[in-house]
């Protein structure tokens, strides 16, 4: 039923984001993303460390 993506049809999209959003918030939508996909990473490691930390506690315990 449904095809993958060509690049005509991204430009299309591509073309139809821009004029609606315009491209200088485009830019600063572009800008907050990075910016939380980054602060999700930096969170998901975080989370690791402290795994690794209680795992390291538990194992001292016994």
């Amino acid at each position: 039923m449904f095809t993958k993506l060509g690049v005509p049809e991204l430009l299309i999209i591509l073309v139809i984001v821009v004029l609606l959003f315009g491209p200088g918030r485009l830019g600063k939508i572009a800008g907050e993303l990075g910016s939380g996909i980054r602060n999700f990473r930096e969170g998901i490691g975080e989370g690791k460390d402290n795994e690794e930390s209680q795992e390291e506690e538990a194992k001292e315990e016994e």
